[in-house]
């Protein structure tokens, strides 16, 4: 992977999570504008484990891209490819938690701002210049921003980049869950390392069977790391003939789960920049799993997810904490 500027370039949708925080004086319920959206969720986490990360998407000319925009910076993401549109509103998510930190999503993207990036916009030397090149799915609902997207892919295959790819499958976006289906297959048809939750296994095959549906995504699509986040059941690696698995880090204290995913993913990104993909052990695969598992497990006890990521000594600390 040479000496590349970056270590990670992530495409996709930045947007702010509305979520709850209490009640007003008169019962009203009040809501926090977080700054979210996945790809830079991963890409704060990185940066808080010490790597250089840049961001392409696009937001709108208004008080919210430009909370965006300075909050992305002030965790040190490079921006210069993030656009700001004139016409079209930042894209709002209201996000529902219930008791035992699930979410619900509402969104206000009809259009987005986020899904208004074009081809012409993307900054190729910006993914020629990164050794990891991740996406997910948001920013392929719509034909503009799926051209941009399967073109940065492209620009990331043709550059030698590792492609890291997760779903993140929000079905209240896409027109029709085909549509949906159609993208993410796209997507696992593309990527060297993919992080995939345990219902969009059981969206794409049905069964709740993970082996099963890791040995058909590992015949179909020869993808050399994949990895099957299980929420509270911990999570799985599977590469080349082995499966490895580790237990999640529960605690009484989960607030809501926004931005586990992406903790996760990015804690996983990290450990392949500094290991490499080639010649993973099985050994490795649970040292990778244990402090992805242990990271993702810290950010459901506090609010929100891009502002508030662990250190490596934080997730350290967590981990000896619980005898690991």
């Amino acid at each position: 992977m040479g000496n590349k500027a970056f270590d990670v370039t992530a495409l996709g949708e930045l947007l702010i999570d509305f979520t709850e925080n209490g009640n007003s004086a008169q019962g009203n319920p009040m809501l926090e504008a977080n700054p979210g959206g996945a790809p830079c969720n991963v890409l704060a986490m990185l940066e808080k484990l010490g790597k250089k990360t840049a961001f392409i998407g696009k937001v709108g000319n208004d008080m919210f891209g430009t909370q965006l925009k300075n909050a992305v910076e002030e965790v040190g993401i490079d921006t210069r490819n993030l656009v700001i549109d004139n016409e079209v509103h930042t894209t709002l998510a209201f996000v529902h938690t219930y008791p035992d930190g699930d979410r619900d999503f509402s969104f206000y993207r009809n259009p987005g701002a986020d899904m208004m990036l074009t081809k012409d916009e993307i900054q190729e030397d910006l993914i020629r210049d990164s050794r990891i090149f991740h996406f997910g799915t948001l920013s392929s609902t719509h034909e503009g921003v799926r051209e941009a997207t399967r073109y940065a892919i492209d620009v990331a295959k043709e550059a030698g980049c590792i492609v890291s790819f997760d779903p993140n499958l929000r079905p209240p976006l896409w027109k029709s869950l085909d549509d949906a289906k159609a993208e993410i297959e796209y997507g696992l048809g593309k990527c060297d390392i993919l992080k995939i939750s345990d219902n969009e296994v059981e969206f794409l095959f049905g069964t709740t069977d993970y082996d099963k549906g890791a040995a058909l995504l590992k015949e179909k699509y020869n993808i050399p790391l994949i990895l099957i986040t299980l929420g509270k059941d911990g999570s799985r690696a599977y590469y080349k003939d082995m499966k490895v698995e580790a237990a999640p880090f529960l605690q009484e204290k989960t607030i809501e789960t926004t931005g586990a995913g992406d903790t996760f993913c990015a804690s996983s990104l990290n450990y392949v920049l500094e290991h490499g993909l080639d010649n993973l052990t099985e050994e490795n695969l649970k040292e990778l799993l244990t402090f992805a598992n242990a990271a993702a497990s810290l950010i459901t006890t506090r609010k929100g997810a891009l502002r508030v990521m662990s250190t490596k000594e934080e997730v350290l600390d967590f981990m000896k904490s619980r005898g690991c």
